[in-house]
């Protein structure tokens, strides 16, 4: 997690903690979720996910919205000025982050590893979408 708390855009966004900056990462990534797809993939509890949302929203950082399709349902989204704001925060690549902390100087060997773990995030954020995605206890979350 401290590797890519050190990749992420400093947008003023730095000081929150780590689990609100991926809640809101990971809302930035997918617009007009719930609450239940926030949590299917960042794999936080509810409460947590509940908690972050209300955070931001009263920053106004998010917007949310009750679902037109399903009433029960609240999605949410960035407000309109914070892509802008994101945009604008300094770039700050995994790359460099990876290399330092696996001691890599080969650039071809970099790219290698940040290629696997693409694939790896890839494999993860799949399996957690499954419906029959199995937990560490090894029960289905469907069952």
């Amino acid at each position: 997690m401290k590797l890519g708390e050190e990749a992420m855009p400093r947008a003023g966004f730095r000081r929150l903690p780590s689990s609100v900056q991926t809640v809101l990462l990971d809302i930035s990534e997918h617009p007009d979720s719930s609450i239940s797809q926030i949590v299917a993939r960042t794999g936080f509890p509810q409460s947590l996910v509940s908690a972050a949302v209300a955070q931001l929203r009263d920053r106004d950082v998010l917007r949310t919205a009750v679902d037109q399709a399903d009433r029960r349902r609240t999605l949410v989204r960035l407000s309109a000025d914070v892509p802008a704001r994101m945009a604008r925060a300094p770039a700050n690549p995994v790359d460099p982050v990876l290399a330092e902390a696996l001691g890599i100087d080969d650039p071809a060997e970099l790219a290698n590893v940040v290629t696997m773990l693409t694939a790896l995030a890839d494999r993860f954020t799949v399996a957690a979408q499954s419906p029959t995605h199995r937990g560490a206890d090894g029960a289905g979350k469907d069952e």
